[in-house]
This record gives C-alpha cells, sequence and structure tokens, in this order.
C-alpha cells in the first residue's frame, strides 16, 4: 500500500499542470453544483418547515431524488441539453437536493417551541424571531446536511468523466481502460483528499455555528 502511494505522489509530480487542471475542474464543478443546491433547497427547507403538514409530504417526495444516480440523471438529460458541464451540474444538485432539505426542515422543526414563544414575548417579530433566534438554532442541522451533500457531491462527481467533463475520474476511466493501477489509485486518492478537506471545511463550520452553553 505504501508503495502504491508513492507511486502516485511521484505520478502526480510528474504531471503538475494536467493536476492542477483536474483539480480546478473538480472544485468548480462541484462548488457550483453545492452553492446552486443550497440557494434551491435550503430555502424550500424553511418554507416546508412552516407548514408541517404539506412540508413532510413534500420532503418525503423531494428526498426519493437520492435513489437515482447522478449518472443516470445526465443520461436522462442527454436528449434536451446533450452532454458537458451544465447537465453534470443540474445532476449533483439533484443528487445534494436531499440531505440540504431534509436537514433544513429537521433543524427548523427541532427548535424548542417555548424558545420561540420567549422570544416573541421579548416582542420580537416573526421575522426577527426567525433571523435572530430559529434560524441560528437549526444552522448546526443544516451545515450538517451541508456536509453530507458536499461528500457526496465531491464523490459523485467523478462520474462527470462520462459526460466529458474533465475532473479526477478522468483519471479513473483511464486506469480502468488501460489496467493501470497508478492512473486509477492517482484518481481516487485525490477524491478521497477532496472529501476529507470538505468534512474537515465544513465540520469546522459547524462546530462555530453550534451555540456553546454555559457551564
Amino acid at each position: 500500500m505504501l508503495e502504491s502511494v508513492r507511486q502516485v505522489i511521484d505520478f502526480i509530480r510528474d504531471r503538475p499542470e494536467q493536476f492542477t487542471r483536474l483539480l480546478e475542474a473538480h472544485i468548480r464543478l462541484s462548488a457550483t453544483a453545492l452553492i446552486a443546491a443550497m440557494l434551491i433547497f435550503i430555502p424550500i427547507g424553511i418554507l416546508c418547515a412552516f407548514s408541517p403538514r404539506v412540508g413532510g409530504s413534500v420532503v418525503g417526495i423531494l428526498a426519493t431524488i437520492r435513489v437515482v444516480p447522478s449518472l443516470a440523471l445526465i443520461l436522462l438529460l442527454y436528449p434536451w441539453m446533450g452532454l458537458g458541464f451544465t447537465p453534470s451540474v443540474i445532476a449533483l444538485t439533484a443528487l445534494a437536493g436531499p440531505p440540504l432539505l431534509l436537514n433544513t426542515f429537521t433543524g427548523m422543526r427541532q427548535v424548542d417551541a417555548a424558545t420561540l414563544e420567549a422570544a416573541t414575548g421579548l416582542g420580537m417579530s416573526g421575522v426577527q424571531r426567525f433571523a435572530r433566534v430559529q434560524f441560528p438554532l437549526a444552522l448546526p442541522v443544516i451545515v450538517a446536511g451541508m456536509r453530507t451533500a458536499a461528500v457526496e457531491i465531491i464523490a459523485s462527481a467523478t462520474l462527470a468523466s462520462f459526460a466529458g467533463v474533465r475532473t479526477f475520474g478522468q483519471w479513473i476511466l483511464t486506469g480502468i481502460s488501460l489496467l493501470d493501477r497508478t492512473y486509477l489509485f492517482a484518481g481516487a486518492l485525490s477524491v478521497m483528499a477532496l472529501v476529507l478537506a470538505a468534512e474537515l471545511l465544513l465540520g469546522g463550520l459547524e462546530r462555530v455555528a453550534t451555540p456553546r452553553t454555559g457551564s
């Protein structure tokens, strides 16, 4: 295993420009999909939380998107959009939707009713209560959904190489087609490194967002 890691390090050192291009492309695709998913599904989750009877059904229906593989969504979009960056972003955005939607809905609904009543008793309006109390208390759960979504997007972005998008999946596909373990390991370990980086970044954000309780 250590020998394989050394080979991968040497492999990347010999191809710094190609590694940089694939890294930038993988991050650009993943970040675009994650931001789009946050802009779409977090507001939907908030709206569903304010109408729990209807919202629960909406969350359940949209959560079924998770069972559809991202590559299948790309292929479903092919007749209208062809292959490339845009259909890949749409597929990854849909993949990131369920954890963002579910965590936003759950986080908003888990805020203690007594806390909200106390905020109302202090004279806060509905908007003030949401902005100052409910959303900040729900934020750690929402960020946890962002962590899950980011991991799923970064891992699934490798499949965008089937649609002609340059990501680390290109090295994985080359390794499979040439039966070359170095290409395969280089692609896989690069994706794993991106996933770990996203986990550390968003995990830190989740800790910052979590309210500190007094001793």
